[in-house]
C-alpha cells in the first residue's frame, strides 16, 4: 500500500514541474530578472547603407514634357508626333497648356500677315488655328511657356512643344517658293542652305547643277540633305558656286525645284569695313562738299549709317543719302558696297570740324572719321 503511495506522490510531482515549466538546461543558468535576454556575439556585420538618389543633379536639369495636343475631329485630341503629315486645305488646331504661351510658326504665315493663321490666349491654355491650309504652310509649329515678371517674360524650357507638319497638296512635291530664281551666298565661315523643302515626308530628293549637266551627291561630308532645311553645305568654298536646283520624286511623281543661284562671298564675317572719304579736306566759303562713307561687307548683310557732324548743335541742314549694290570681284566672289553720302551746301565756319560716320550689322559696329577745314 505505501509503494503505490509513493509511486502516486512521485508521478503528481512530476506532473507539476511540466506545468509550471522546463528544468533550465544543462551547463546554463537561470537567467536574473532584468538580465539582458540577448546573447552577445562577435560576429562581424556589415552595416547598411541607404541608397540616396542625386536629388541635386536631377533638381538642376529641369524635365522638359511636352505642353502640345492637336485637336481632331468630335472633340478627340492627340500629342502630336515629331513629324506629321496633313492633306492640304484642312484645318490645323494646336493647343499648349500654359496661361502665357508663346508661338512660333512658318515665317510664310508672318510675311504675308495671313488672315488663315489665328493665334489667342484662352484662360487656360495657348490656341492656333490654321484654316484652308496650303503646302507653302510646311513647317515647325512649337510653343513654349512663358515666365514672367511684370512685362518682362522669358522662354520656360522646361515647357515647350513642337511639331513640323507636312502640308501635302496634289502637283505640289515642294514647298511652294515666292520666286522662280533665288540667290544663296556661301560664306567660308558658316553654314550655307538650299531651301528646297518638300511636302511629301517620303519623298526622295536630289541636288543638281544646270551646267554642266550633273547630280551633286549629299555625301555627308560636304553636303546633307535635311527634311526640314534642305540640301546643306557644310563648308561652302568658291567650288560649289554656280546654278543649281533639286528634283523630288514621289508616289510614281517627279518635280523640279526652282533654280538657285550659289555666289561666293569673298569678305569674312564681322563688323562692317568701313571707310571714309571727303571730297576737299580744305573748302571755302560758300562751296558745296562731300563725305562718302563707304562698306564692303556680305551680300545679304545690310547696312545702317549714322553721323555725326560739326554743324549738327546748330541744326545745319544737310541732304544724306544711303544705296546698295552688289559687285562681283574676280572669279565667283561677290561683295556687297554700300554708301551714306552727306552733301553739305554753302560751306561756312560752323561746318569745319570732324565728319564722324558710324556703320553698323547685325555683328557689329565700325566708327571712323575725317577733318573738313575752313579755307
Amino acid at each position: 500500500m505505501k509503494v503505490w503511495l509513493l509511486l502516486g506522490l512521485l508521478l503528481v510531482h512530476v506532473a507539476l514541474e511540466d506545468v509550471t515549466g522546463q528544468h533550465p538546461p544543462k551547463n546554463k543558468r537561470p537567467k536574473e530578472p532584468g538580465e539582458n535576454r540577448i546573447k552577445p556575439t562577435n560576429k562581424k556585420v556589415k552595416p547598411k547603407i541607404p541608397k540616396i538618389k542625386d536629388r541635386d543633379s536631377a533638381d538642376s536639369m529641369p524635365k522638359s514634357q511636352s505642353i502640345m495636343i492637336q485637336m481632331l475631329d468630335k472633340g478627340r485630341f492627340q500629342k502630336p508626333a515629331a513629324t506629321l503629315s496633313l492633306m492640304a486645305g484642312q484645318t490645323l488646331e494646336l493647343r499648349c497648356k500654359g496661361n502665357r504661351i508663346g508661338w512660333s510658326y512658318p515665317a510664310y504665315l508672318d510675311t504675308f500677315k495671313d488672315s488663315r493663321l489665328s493665334v489667342k490666349q484662352q484662360e487656360r491654355y495657348g490656341q492656333l488655328t490654321l484654316v484652308n491650309s496650303t503646302a507653302a504652310d510646311t513647317g515647325e509649329f512649337s510653343c513654349w511657356g512663358q515666365l514672367c515678371n511684370g512685362y518682362i517674360c522669358r522662354r520656360d524650357e522646361a515647357k515647350t512643344g513642337s511639331t513640323y507638319i507636312f502640308f501635302t497638296e496634289k502637283g505640289e512635291l515642294f514647298v511652294p517658293s515666292p520666286s522662280y530664281f533665288d540667290v544663296v551666298y556661301l560664306n567660308p565661315d558658316r553654314q550655307a542652305v538650299v531651301p528646297c523643302r518638300v511636302t511629301v515626308l517620303s519623298a526622295k530628293v536630289t541636288l543638281h547643277r544646270e551646267f554642266p549637266a550633273k547630280e551633286i551627291p549629299a555625301n555627308g561630308t560636304d553636303i546633307v540633305y535635311d527634311m526640314k532645311r534642305g540640301f546643306v553645305y557644310l563648308h561652302p568654298h568658291s567650288d560649289h558656286q554656280g546654278v543649281v536646283y533639286c528634283k523630288a520624286e514621289a508616289g510614281g511623281k517627279s518635280q523640279i525645284s526652282v533654280k538657285y543661284q550659289l555666289l561666293y562671298v569673298e569678305v569674312p564675317s564681322g563688323p562692317p569695313s568701313t571707310t571714309i572719304l571727303a571730297s576737299s579736306n580744305k573748302v571755302k566759303g560758300g562751296d558745296d562738299i562731300s563725305v562718302l562713307c563707304t562698306v564692303l561687307g556680305e551680300p545679304d548683310v545690310e547696312v545702317e549709317f549714322r553721323w555725326i557732324y560739326p554743324g549738327q548743335k546748330d541744326e545745319r541742314p544737310v541732304r544724306i543719302q544711303d544705296t546698295w549694290r552688289l559687285i562681283h570681284r574676280g572669279l565667283a566672289h561677290t561683295t556687297r558696297i554700300s554708301q551714306s553720302v552727306m552733301t553739305v551746301e554753302d560751306f561756312e565756319t560752323i561746318d569745319a570740324g570732324y565728319y564722324i560716320c558710324t556703320a553698323q550689322n547685325l555683328r557689329g559696329h565700325t566708327t571712323v572719321a575725317t577733318t573738313v577745314e575752313f579755307s
